[in-house]
């Protein structure tokens, strides 16, 4: 079986660095983006990606709330798992089937919940 394909969109280096190490140690190939326009570049390139770990709060031309539902809009099977320290979403403000999870997340919990877009 090929590995899950997960882009990562933090534009907190630090963070991003740790979790594309602890997914990459649990068997995830990982495509690592700083912002919403850079991870939209990625996908319209036709780049093979399962999985969005996104950050809500980034710089850029949208926030993940809202790169989460041009994900959703453009390819819908595609799982989406947001983040975030300061933003709790309200109900409805996520796209259909996107999860969040409160940082600091531990990364078992982000791993299971991207295993099961396999």
């Amino acid at each position: 079986m090929s590995k899950l394909v997960v882009l990562i969109v933090e534009d907190e280096p630090l963070l991003r660095m740790d979790a594309v190490d602890f997914l990459e140690e649990a068997g995830f190939e990982v495509i690592e983006a700083a912002h919403a326009d850079e991870a939209m570049a990625v996908l319209a390139d036709g780049r093979d990606v399962d999985a969005v770990f996104t950050d809500i709060e980034m710089p850029g031309s949208m926030d993940g709330i809202e790169f989460a539902h041009a994900v959703r809009h453009g390819w819908p099977p595609m799982m989406i798992v947001v983040a975030s320290g300061r933003v709790v979403p309200a109900e409805g403000d996520l796209p259909d089937n996107a999860l969040y999870l409160r940082k600091q997340y531990r990364p078992d919990k982000v791993i299971a919940a991207l295993r099961r877009a396999a």
